[in-house]
């Protein structure tokens, strides 16, 4: 198999293995948490009942917990395959 169809083998394989891997994030006071995988997809939302009466409040939680998530889960993604890309281009 040449280089450039190893590289691809293991990028894919590692996009599958983020798909595994869980980012959990909150919001201030803990009342929204957001559960992305690896790959920054939504996996799971818990909201505090608590926020359902107040429309406002919960789109501040929701934006500040995801916001915080999706940071968390693109430092993790661009980690990995940045792991992954020296391994097949030493010297970047």
């Amino acid at each position: 198999m040449s280089k450039m169809g190893a590289m691809k083998e293991s990028m894919q394989a590692q996009k599958e293995r983020l798909e595994s891997v869980r980012v959990r994030e909150e919001s201030a006071e803990g009342k929204i948490v957001i559960f992305l995988d690896g790959n920054r997809k939504l996996r799971d939302i818990s909201i505090d009942p608590s926020l359902m009466e107040d429309h406002e409040a919960l789109e501040d939680f929701l934006s500040i917990a995801f916001n915080r998530a999706i940071e968390k889960a693109n430092a993790l993604n661009e980690s990995e395959m940045s792991d992954l890309a020296k391994q097949f281009l030493p010297g970047i």
